[in-house]
């Protein structure tokens, strides 16, 4: 009997393996820095044909991109004393600060929505100069996004301006990638000015993240989509999963390469011939790190209108970029404009 059982076990182990449902994000397009530098024809529809079908594909093969350089310094800011990083705080968790959006957020337990460490950067490096009325919304949102960074003051030279080196051509690398991504669809739809949208992208961010280790298997990201474009580093870490039909399958990490995908912003405003893909994140047994970076169209940019001249659901309300971003921001950033409680 005991010859039975472990027999008809190993069947079932066999017979598991063999029919265990394959991945189906495996099969989103893996396209080169050349490739998609070349543009032809060819990549823009394999590009278009795996939005569609997946929400999301790979960029590999990037001249000069060191995905271990950058997780090496990552683990060493995010391993500095917590007063170090808190010197770098948003005014959201340090009132006295100046910065609202450039710099660190800790760890917070009670935040609804993800639970992380980050750090943001952008692409200013002086202060701005508003040349409108300063109590204003608008103006006030417009100065946000021309935020300058903050950067580490560590007490070690070297490790501060390594980390600044790192991370501006982390930024530069992904700025460059995102703006071929939006050339290729804008060509692959028929629809080239799609481009012009994105010539300022004052709010463009990149994210550095560091999510605790744990066994729950806890959201550390709620479901979501995104807004605009992302490029993402997740390293040889999993626990990003993304929906394909009914069910939220595991995105293949992003290795020395990036994963790509848009959100609802873009998909209005391509008529919907791209996929905001709905994803989330899940709390793995190790420290999880990643870098996502946010490509966002021009603060004047006009977002209430498609390609074809439709009314997007965004134009409902809002007819620039920077109105969306006003209502958005503190909405997936609560206390962003004052101190949290």
């Amino acid at each position: 009997a005991a010859v039975i059982i472990s027999q008809t076990s190993l069947f079932t182990l066999h017979f598991s393996t063999i029919f265990k449902p394959t991945n189906p994000l495996n099969g989103a397009a893996v396209i080169s820095y050349t490739e998609l530098e070349e543009n032809t024809p060819a990549i823009q529809q394999k590009l278009l044909s795996s939005m569609q079908k997946y929400g999301l594909f790979f960029i590999d093969q990037v001249p000069s991109y060191n995905a271990s350089e950058e997780l090496k310094t990552l683990r060493s800011f995010f391993a500095l004393p917590l007063d170090t990083k808190m010197e770098l705080a948003v005014r959201k968790y340090r009132s006295s600060q100046k910065n609202v959006y450039r710099g660190y957020g800790p760890l917070v337990n009670a935040t609804a929505t993800q639970f992380k460490e980050m750090f943001n950067l952008g692409p200013h490096e002086t202060d701005y100069q508003s040349r409108g009325d300063p109590s204003d919304s608008l103006e006030q949102f417009r100065a946000i996004g021309r935020e300058r960074n903050v950067w580490p003051r560590s007490g070690d030279d070297t490790f501060d301006q390594h980390f600044r080196d790192v991370f501006s051509r982390g930024f530069a690398t992904r700025r460059m990638l995102a703006q071929s991504v939006v050339r290729c669809i804008g060509q692959a739809l028929g629809h080239p000015e799609l481009k012009e949208r994105f010539t300022e992208h004052e709010f463009s961010t990149l994210g550095l993240r560091r999510y605790p280790a744990g066994t729950g298997g806890r959201l550390t990201e709620l479901e979501h989509e995104d807004s605009t474009v992302t490029i993402l580093s997740t390293f040889q870490n999993p626990g990003l999963e993304a929906l394909y039909g009914d069910k939220f399958w595991d995105v293949p990490p992003s290795g020395e390469g990036f994963i790509v995908n848009i959100g609802t912003l873009i998909e209005d405003i391509t008529d919907r011939r791209v996929k905001a893909v709905r994803h989330q994140v899940r709390q793995i047994e190790k420290e999880r790190y990643s870098i996502p970076f946010f490509f966002n169209p021009s603060f004047d940019a006009d977002i209430g209108m498609s390609l074809t001249g439709k009314r997007t659901r965004a134009g409902e309300r809002h007819k620039i970029f920077g109105e969306w971003m006003r209502e958005y921001l503190p909405g997936v950033e609560p206390g962003l404009l004052g101190k949290t409680t």
